[in-house]
């Protein structure tokens, strides 16, 4: 049966506008979106309500690469390095000793319970172990998850750049399951090229991205999107030319990028906020195609074992060794080990050893579904109710900030910041001229009720004022907050 264009982007528009109205409604119930996504596509699939029958590997590997490049590159945009810093070491060897601990004590217990080949429950193991960047900066940042102790720039550093190492090992024990005689330490110098090629080509795009962008004067704004779509994707596909990671590359160079200043910086982040959120949903509905439930039904039981193993096991145990040297508490310990959420990735990489025409590829997918979908149920509702229970939970107070020079380009320390005056707060009952702001600081507005104040000296503060204050370094709004807060 043949379709049209017009049939195509008459399903699309349907499948889109449906996730989002599930979403919307279902959302309010704890469960995530992504969960309703790709439950969206299985109904609308050749064994759902819908009735399309999609089991094109190929072409659902093709969009899902493509989708998860632009939602690392946006995540990558985000990740502001003065939180990040901080926790720099102990992301790095989450997202790669710690996947690799995964997948080997996930793979070993595979191996046993299926009786899988260890080579074949190391390729399992290692689809299924890194957390995924979608379902963590979605969960965490929709929901406005407050966490203490820097976690929550350690989780988004680490479900951010996991995903290379996890394609890595996905890649290579596919190629010694398809070439028998290929030893295993041939791949050791092949991971140490295609990390460092990865991580330079990351680090020379972004640089280079900031200057094109800030140079290149184009006269019509709506070019700047098509010019850095442009850029993303040629550092991706040329990293991979040169046999470099291009995963590490597009996430490190929207890092680079995301914390230097350049024209039209909050609508090009916007746009790729808004371009993450479509690929997500585009991804989990083709994924959701994919799936055939009758064919998943037979391994719910080994699925649900080998979750469980990988949620209270082999996560917990790869999480306590990778911060031995760190000082991180031990209930830091369990909520980073909790939030090792499974999201479109693994099913994306479970394609590999599908087209590769590994044996066990077909049940080793139909695992790794069910591992995902226990993952986003289970953790993904949690969340905030682990975070409460261990204590680590705290109200995200991080003030809205807009630094001053980003959208023209310029290399401007001002920011503004938006403070909000509750009750009870130092500021409320003094004019402005009572204040002792500091020096370089400034009230430059007030969102009083939704009516907009244009304050002098003369001006009393009053409580749930929204304040847009101007300031010059962090130490600034430290005393800032201590006047009027």
């Amino acid at each position: 049966m043949s379709f049209t264009v017009e049939d195509i982007l008459f399903a699309v528009a349907i499948l889109l506008f449906l996730s989002i109205l599930v979403s919307k409604s279902l959302g309010r119930l704890g469960i995530p979106a992504l969960v309703l996504f790709l439950g969206v596509g299985i109904l609308a699939g050749s064994e759902g309500l819908g009735g399309i029958y999609f089991d094109d590997v190929q072409t659902a590997q093709s969009l899902g690469t493509i989708a998860l490049v632009l939602i690392l590159y946006s995540g990558g945009l985000d990740t502001k390095w003065q939180s990040t810093k901080p926790v720099l070491w102990r992301g790095i060897v989450l997202s790669t000793f710690g996947v690799l601990i995964t997948a080997l004590l996930l793979g070993i217990f595979a191996s046993y319970l299926l009786g899988f080949t260890l080579l074949e429950g190391l390729l399992l193991g290692s689809i299924v172990s890194s957390t995924d960047a979608a379902a963590v900066f979605s969960i965490l940042r929709s929901r406005n998850i407050g966490l203490k102790h820097n976690l929550r720039p350690t989780l988004e550093l680490e479900s951010g750049s996991n995903d290379p190492m996890a394609y890595f090992l996905t890649i290579s024990f596919t190629f010694l399951l398809t070439n028998p005689g290929t030893a295993l330490i041939n791949l050791v110098p092949m991971f140490f090229m295609q990390m460092s090629i990865g991580a330079l080509m990351g680090v020379a795009m972004g640089y280079i991205m900031a200057w094109v962008i800030n140079r290149i004067s184009l006269e019509q704004e709506g070019l700047y999107p098509a010019l850095t779509l442009a850029m993303v994707l040629f550092t991706y596909a040329f990293t991979a030319f040169i046999s470099g990671n291009g995963f590490l590359a597009v996430y490190t160079a929207g890092v680079i990028l995301g914390n230097k200043n350049f024209i039209h910086k909050r609508s090009l982040t916007r746009f790729y906020d808004g371009v993450a959120w479509l690929m997500q949903i585009l991804m989990f509905l083709t994924l959701g195609l994919l799936v055939f439930p009758s064919e998943v039904m037979p391994v719910l039981g080994v699925g649900v074992l080998i979750s469980v193993f990988l949620i209270f096991v082999a996560r917990p145990i790869s999480v306590f060794i990778s911060l031995i040297f760190f000082k991180v508490s031990l209930r830091e310990q369990i909520y980073i080990s909790w939030v090792g959420l499974r999201g479109a990735v693994p099913i994306l990489f479970a394609t590999y050893p599908m087209l590769a025409g590994v044996e066990q590829a077909g049940m080793i997918f139909n695992i790794v579904f069910f591992i995902v979908l226990i993952s986003v149920m289970l953790q993904g509702t949690t969340l905030k109710v682990v975070a409460e229970w261990l204590g680590l939970s705290e109200e995200d107070n991080a003030p809205k900030r807009l630094q001053l020079g980003e959208e023209l380009g310029y290399n401007a320390k001002n920011e503004l910041v938006e403070l909000q005056l509750g009750p009870g707060a130092s500021g409320v009952g003094k004019s402005l001229v009572q204040l002792q702001m500091p020096r370089n600081s400034l009230i430059v507005l007030i969102d009083r009720g939704g009516k907009f104040v244009t304050p002098n000296g003369a001006t009393v503060l009053e409580p749930y004022d929204k304040l847009m204050v101007m300031i010059d370094n962090e130490e600034e709004l430290k005393h800032v907050r201590e006047v009027l807060l």
